[in-house]
């Protein structure tokens, strides 16, 4: 249905002024849902905006700036937002009371059932759709230096900003409004003479004047970090119904500041009381905004309900702007109700109903009537209407000043939590200090602006607006409901009532933390601006304890949701991350290889020939490196050259074995430990020269172990002599593997490769001989297939000619080129680990069978921590073999168990870490980590996987499977 609006009205504004009340629908019951705040704390109004590969789920309709053409529809209902399906879960709710599916989704025990609800619940849950095309819009990212900056552009934000102007200190100062001034836009209020909205003006004038201040409107802070680093986000042509091209969309700013100001305002809270989720409810700061900012009446006959000051100030704009008032009900005696605001209410004629409270409202799709009843206790009355607004107190916005490691106070007074103290670089200001009234609000702001500019520069009078007296709000979080079954909502957004509090609660969720998981509290997009203070009260109560005692749950990043497309900016497609060719790639396209990736690299799976797939390729090859050669592109794996009089200390300190006794001209394979002696990494070092090595890691760790090594030299052990290089781009290599590689190489180097002029582990310079002429190369003997083996290194402009001159040698001996998979199964077979899969952040070398490596003559990184109790428990996970029997598939990433007939728990021993079907063995295997595996050898246990149904028996054995005396890579 089309619509008409004012330029400068949100999307909820207009629905507002159009007549339009109800809006959506819940996330758990489906039930009917209405405009309730009038910013980014909004639970209710979320919208599917835009149409196509531009359409965006879960807008804020209270943040979307209206435009000619703008497209919104409701969400989360099926068929129609009037008739919708899903309400028929609240007739229900009976039967799904918090923790629902924790209960009832585990049954049966043991069973794949939990694959077939997930379908069910995947379909129901969520709200909105994600666009299924490709972003078309840009997005970029800027960086900033600032002295000062100012979060939020209200009252104490701009006093801030503008104490500091004069001071010669670069200034930022964002909001995340289309405008700054906060509520002073539209209010009535004066400060230094002028309206509101002048004074608001007349700063903004002075600001923009400023070459060293910058106004950052339509951004939002929605993360502190380490260092003082704030990211924001600045909507750039979100507001535009076409916006220019090669304009970006949004733009993510990362802001490194000396000092930071927090204004960034509060949130109003309501109270819970039965059906208070009807729409026509709102916060009565909201109603305010609508009425003073936006010029729109939300209603037409309003009810008020507070336990503040606050709320007549709601009270008097709706009664301005013609707003019948039913009555203002508020929570109070009439003894404690003496504020200014209040005074001006009872001067006006306005109907105040003290010490009593709504108890319940009415109304189906909207709200059309309440129960007031007195706290005392008595009858309740009825009284109409169709908007109630409702304000039970206001938190302090504190989410980016925790995150900055600030801590936070309870406040009676205020009921509500506020900063403890100020940082030495963070400070809250204005109503994120609990400074609720203006006039306090606008010094505690103007303080925090000259506080960031050193003592010499004068100060400043603050601005000056009349202070406003008022008394302290009541403590009021809930009121009893009425009629048995009735819901008290405190999270609007996920559905969470006062009732699945106090059911958390009694089933021992006590904590917030655990609250918040059990019930979904505060987990929406919203992340409980308006329901997290109003739960965890009502958990205090339930559970007898404090507020204090009960305490918040953690803040985190972000403050309010952020596109994904802002975080990569323009690194994105092709631009993600550089993709990374070696110099054969062309050559093993050509001959129509299958790639993965690898790490940023893309390596050749198998190369299936026509009728293949790629497994059965790679099984072919495989099968040929054992009985011929075959040849795999290595080029991949890190290099990294090292040179100076220390080298062989400085491989000595990060390797557990000795290197300071390895002769010129060998090879010898390392590993890394991390400090608390885990493994690191692995690989081969050779000696090329006497100070002169090379150090070769795994592919995935490459630019791990040098910043490792980096970090070694220039901070730890600066005083050894030792200039390290990484080299993977220069030198293409290439591995030559099987029974026969011998020969091929020999018919293209100039020097002898037999065993007993270059053995095993050997390291010689030679040339290739190819179609293009001599080329120098390195060569290596070593061996990752348990076979005989070389390594070809050539520099990288020349690595195809080495490829194809060894590939030509070996046609008359059965070479074939072969990938990753048959490389993979190669090594499995030999018992060979890799960083990720064995190696995977938790196993010690003596875990992966390679403690005798570890040298007691010396020191190493990792070696004083490799005897804690707990790492050479009998029990560790040990690298073991297994072996698939009765001819079954092994199971991927299976878990190991003794006996499947064992009563729950059934304890795991172990796990899959690699597994390939073995086409030397002819039967499936696997490397696993097993609880004392080395002692197991022989036995008989099962291999599970409840993902995919399977069961198999398994025999353990040592993890090598083909030639363990290791005779092959020797001959």
């Amino acid at each position: 249905m089309p619509y008409q609006g004012h330029p400068g009205d949100t999307l909820a504004s207009a629905l507002l002024a159009n007549g339009v009340r109800f809006v959506g629908r819940s996330f758990k019951y489906h039930r009917p849902r209405g405009i309730f705040a009038a910013g980014s704390e909004e639970p209710n109004a979320l919208v599917q905006l835009a149409r196509g590969a531009r359409t965006e789920p879960n807008v804020r309709a209270t943040t979307t700036e209206l435009y000619d053409g703008l497209i919104a529809a409701s969400q989360n209902r099926w068929p129609s937002l009037a008739f919708d399906v899903g309400a028929a879960s609240g007739m229900l709710s009976r039967l799904l009371p918090a923790g629902f599916y924790y209960k009832t989704f585990m049954w049966p025990a043991m069973s794949t059932a939990w694959l077939k609800y997930e379908r069910v619940i995947r379909a129901a849950a969520g709200m909105g759709r994600a666009p299924g095309e490709p972003d078309p819009d840009r997005y970029e990212h800027q960086y900033a230096h600032c002295d000062l900056l100012v979060v939020g552009g209200g009252a104490a934000g701009l006093a801030a900003a503008r104490a500091a102007a004069d001071s010669g200190l670069r200034i930022i100062v964002c909001d995340e409004g289309a405008c700054v001034g906060g509520t002073l836009v539209g209010d009535d209020v004066s400060i230094d003479g002028l309206l509101g909205s002048e004074w608001i003006d007349a700063t903004v004038r002075i600001l923009s004047a400023n070459p060293d201040v910058v106004l950052l409107p339509r951004t939002t802070a929605f993360g502190s970090y380490d260092g003082n680093m704030l990211a924001l986000i600045e909507r750039v042509t979100d507001h535009l119904a076409a916006p220019p091209p090669y304009v970006p969309r949004q733009r993510l700013w990362k802001v490194r500041a000396r000092r930071v100001v927090f204004a960034t305002g509060a949130h109003e809270r309501g109270i819970a009381y039965q059906d208070n989720d009807l729409p026509g409810t709102m916060l009565a700061g909201a109603a305010r905004t609508y009425v003073q900012r936006y010029a729109v009446r939300p209603g037409s006959r309003a009810v008020v309900f507070t336990n503040n000051d606050s709320a007549y100030a709601a009270a008097l704009a709706l009664n301005a702007a013609g707003v019948a008032l039913a009555a203002i009900v508020d929570a109070r005696g009439q003894g404690e109700i003496t504020g200014t605001l209040a005074r001006r209410a009872r001067d006006a004629g306005l109907p105040i109903v003290a010490q009593a409270v709504i108890c319940c409202g009415h109304g189906r799709k909207r709200v059309s009537a309440v129960d007031i009843a007195p706290i005392a206790g008595g009858g309740r009355r009825r009284v109409d209407c169709d908007l109630v607004c409702v304000s039970g107190g206001w938190n302090p916005a504190l989410h980016l000043f925790s995150q900055a490691r600030g801590a936070l106070r309870y406040d009676d007074t205020l009921t509500a939590f506020v900063p403890r103290s100020p940082l030495s670089h963070v400070v809250a200001a204005g109503a994120a200090n609990g400074r609720f009234g203006l006039a306090e609000a606008l010094a505690d702001g103007h303080a925090a602006g000259l506080g960031a500019t050193g003592p010499n520069l004068s100060a400043a009078a603050p601005p000056h607006a009349e202070m406003e007296v008022g008394a302290a709000p009541l403590a009021l979080w809930s009121v009893p409901a009425p009629r048995r079954g009735g819901k008290r909502f405190v999270d609007l957004q996920d559905d969470v009532t006062a009732e699945d509090i106090a059911l958390a609660a009694r089933e021992g969720y006590t904590s917030v933390e655990h609250l918040k998981r059990y019930t979904t509290l505060g987990m929406g997009p919203d992340q409980g601006k308006t329901s997290n203070m109003l739960g965890l009260a009502l958990l205090a109560q339930a559970a007898d304890r404090s507020i204090v005692q009960v305490g918040t749950t953690t803040f985190r990043p972000p403050y309010t949701p952020v596109t994904l497309g802002a975080f990569p900016g323009d690194e994105r497609g092709a631009h993600v991350e550089p993709t990374r060719y070696s110099a054969m790639h062309d050559w093993h396209a050509e001959q129509g290889a299958s790639f993965v990736n690898a790490g940023l690299w893309k390596r050749p799976y198998s190369y299936p020939r026509v009728g293949e797939t790629p497994e059965q390729a790679a099984n072919r090859e495989a099968k040929n490196v054992r009985a011929n050669v075959g040849m795999v592109d290595v080029s991949t794996l890190g290099k990294i050259e090292l040179q100076g009089r220390d080298v062989a200390e400085l491989l000595n300190r990060v390797y557990i074995n000795r290197w300071d006794t390895l002769p010129v001209g060998r090879c010898r394979y390392g590993v890394m430990l991390r400090e608390d002696g885990i493994v690191l990494d692995d690989g081969t070092t050779s000696r090329l020269d006497a100070n002169h090595y090379l150090m070769t890691t795994t592919t995935v760790n490459a630019v791990k172990v040098m910043q490792h090594l980096e970090r070694l030299l220039q901070v730890d052990w600066p005083e050894l002599e030792v200039y390290i290089a990484s080299v993977t781009e220069q030198w293409t290599a290439a591995a030559l593997a099987g029974p026969r590689a011998r020969q091929v190489l020999q018919a293209v180097v100039d020097i002898d490769v037999s065993n007993e002029d270059f053995p095993f582990l050997a390291f010689g310079e030679c040339q290739v001989r190819t179609a293009q002429g001599a080329i120098p190369a390195r060569l290596f003997r070593m061996s990752y297939s348990g076979e005989l083996a070389y390594e070809i290194h050539v520099p990288a402009d020349l690595g195809r000619a080495m490829w194809e001159a060894l590939i030509a040698a070996g046609e008359d001996f059965g070479l074939m080129p072969y990938g990753t998979e048959a490389m993979s199964t190669l090594r499995i077979e030999k018992g060979h680990v890799v960083v990720g899969a064995e190696a995977d952040g938790r196993t010690t070398a003596d875990d992966l069978g390679m403690g005798k490596l570890v040298s007691t003559a010396k020191w190493c990184i990792g070696k004083p921590l490799m005897n804690r109790p707990a790492l050479t428990a009998v029990d560790r996970w040990q690298l073991v073999g297994l072996t698939a029997l009765d001819g079954a598939v092994m199971p991927r990433a299976a878990k190991i168990v003794a006996d499947l007939d064992r009563a729950l728990p059934n304890p795991m021993l172990g796990h899959v870490t690699s597994w390939c079907w073995s086409p030397n063995l002819e039967s499936w295997i696997a490397l696993a980590l097993l609880a004392g595996g080395r002692t197991r050898h022989g036995e008989i246990l099962w291999a599970v996987s409840p993902l995919a149904d399977a069961k198999v028996r398994v025999r353990v054995g040592p993890p090598c499977f083909i030639d363990p005396e290791g005779e092959r890579l020797r001959g």
